[in-house]
């Protein structure tokens, strides 16, 4: 059997499209992985027999645009070039059985592998990360015509392929109701076994380790990391905020009592985009007297290890949709770390629940206050910490091979889930 899983991004950043290709290849089924060069792959896709890897150049005419109409016009031509590429590529791979696709961007994926790929008995499948016409509307405005003409296809798309599976129940909830589409399946962003818990000393020496690399002052600090990709729909401006109002409390806090002292704090924000080099500008302009803030590109190895020996984590994620659930979210529990998460609805709370395994902010204010009272006590007193990481490890189950083949592989394998169960015939 045979599966191509397409995703019309950076691959290496695309850590969904990259489970699914592996559950894909567990259970059997040759995977031809389609999508972006960029950012490298893990060596678990690299290294396995069964997954094809085949990558080409992204669009970016279209980053530099500023205004709404310029942007929409370059648009036009980077989705023509991408559609040549990504038909190309698709022409030469052998016939498949099944077709995942990532949404975002439903154009061109759908209809250029419908028109590639589409026979007899081959199943289409899309995977639902978001609404793509939202991100538009954020670029171009609600009553954009291409908007308008992005929901039709997308609304569309939906209702022609097999079967569809999405992040949220929310957003299973709107597609059935606005897209009027049998209810779609709804799988979890879950932590991948890479992601776990590391015991305290070993957490703190590896910290240690870090704050050499990073070039911070050594000691029991807090460790706050960021996973980021660096897109417009992260708000660092809020991080500023946080930071500076935190600095002022911590001051007063410490005048109030002369010979106290707050803990430093270091938040290490990862990931690469074409957004990082200003906010590192901003980011160097903050006042460094308790809170530090640092930037790295962390290899896609060393990346888990990282996120495991956080205190908290931080997530800047403001949804187009309000729909979606960020995947830095299930790495953080997987590896038992709670996290203080920007508020932009229900669907949030699906997975981040306030005073369990995290908490909630809206505002630059409200982070400030939040980490000061998560840290005012740190390290001599953890308690309110370890409660919150002990609802993030209980958060992180079920595993994603677990959520997978409960949810997704009836989807996406029909006639092997009512077969025999999951093995590699190799």
């Amino acid at each position: 059997m045979r599966a191509v899983v397409i995703a019309l991004a950076d691959l290496g950043k695309s850590a969904r499209m990259q489970y699914h290709a592996r559950a894909l290849a567990a259970s059997g089924v040759d995977v031809d992985l389609v999508g972006f060069e960029g950012t490298a792959l893990s060596r678990a896709i690299l290294d396995d027999p069964r997954i094809a890897v085949h990558r080409f150049l992204p669009a970016t005419q279209r980053v530099s645009q500023t205004s709404g109409t310029a942007y929409a016009m370059v648009a036009v031509f980077d989705t023509l070039r991408v559609s040549l590429d990504l038909w190309g590529i698709l022409r030469r791979l052998a016939r498949p059985d099944l077709v995942l696709m990532q949404n975002p961007p439903a154009f061109p994926t759908l209809a250029v592998s419908w028109f590639s790929l589409r026979h007899r008995n081959v199943r289409f499948v899309v995977d639902w990360h978001n609404l793509g016409f939202t991100v538009l509307r954020q670029r171009l405005g609600r009553w954009n015509p291409v908007v308008r003409l992005a929901r039709w296809y997308e609304r569309r798309d939906a209702r022609r392929v097999d079967a569809n599976i999405c992040v949220s129940r929310g957003m299973a909830l709107w597609l059935e109701k606005k897209f009027d589409v049998a209810p779609p399946t709804v799988l979890y962003d879950r932590p991948a076994a890479v992601f776990a818990p590391i015991e305290r000393g070993e957490r703190e020496r590896f910290k240690q380790t870090l704050y050499g690399r990073l070039g911070v002052r050594l000691g029991r600090n807090a460790l706050i990391v960021c996973p980021t990709s660096w897109t417009e729909d992260e708000d660092f401006d809020l991080v500023i905020d946080a930071v500076n109002r935190l600095e002022d409390r911590i001051r007063g806090w410490e005048a109030a009592a002369p010979g106290r002292r707050f803990t430093d704090v270091v938040i290490l924000v990862t990931g690469d985009g074409e957004r990082r080099t200003r906010f590192e500008r901003l980011f160097a302009g903050l006042p460094a007297r308790r809170v530090q803030l640092r930037t790295r590109w962390l290899e896609p190895e060393e990346y888990p290890r990282v996120v495991g020996s956080a205190d908290l984590g931080l997530c800047l994620h403001r949804s187009s949709s309000g729909l979606d659930i960020p995947m830095k979210v299930a790495d953080l529990f997987g590896a038992g770390v709670p996290v203080c998460a920007l508020d932009y609805g229900a669907c949030l709370a699906e997975r981040v629940r306030h005073g369990d395994n995290g908490m909630l902010f809206s505002t630059g204010r409200q982070l400030a206050d939040v980490l000061f009272d998560l840290l005012e006590t740190f390290p001599a007193d953890q308690s309110t910490l370890e409660r919150l990481r002990t609802g993030a490890r209980r958060s992180a189950r079920p595993t994603w091979d677990e959520g997978w083949m409960k949810d997704a592989r009836p989807v996406l394998l029909p006639s092997l889930s009512a077969g025999t169960p999951a093995s590699d015939p190799r």
